[in-house]
């Protein structure tokens, strides 16, 4: 498993995870799109918002293995900000290659484009 060195551990001040230690020895966890509703509560945005901002601050446009992301954050933009790249891809596997798609990230996540959330 790839460890994306510098990337957020977690959202500052919380317990919304970005990456993972060690792999799962139970199984890979796999990635799933999850429905982001109207009504999700300002923390979980919160974490979307920063963590997209640590993917184009790290990976910008180009293709990125997920490694130790987490499978459970980016399953929040999976299938609509961030794509797979392989045909097939495989959800279970911490070798697949995602990619931003960059038009819908800057439509659902603008602020993730104007500055660096992390400085």
């Amino acid at each position: 498993m790839l460890k994306h060195r510098g990337f957020p551990g977690r959202l500052p001040g919380t317990d919304f995870q970005f990456t993972i230690r060690r792999p799962n020895p139970k199984g890979v966890t796999p990635i799933t799109r999850r429905e982001r509703f109207a009504d999700r509560r300002s923390p979980d945005r919160k974490a979307d918002l920063w963590f997209m901002n640590a993917l184009w601050l790290h990976f910008g446009t180009e293709p990125f293995e997920r490694g130790n992301l987490d499978a459970g954050r980016l399953s929040w933009l999976f299938g609509r900000e961030v794509l797979p790249v392989d045909d097939p891809f495989d959800p279970e596997s911490y070798e697949s290659l995602l990619v931003i798609d960059e038009k819908a990230a800057r439509h659902a996540f603008p602020e993730a484009f104007e500055q660096d959330l992390w400085a």
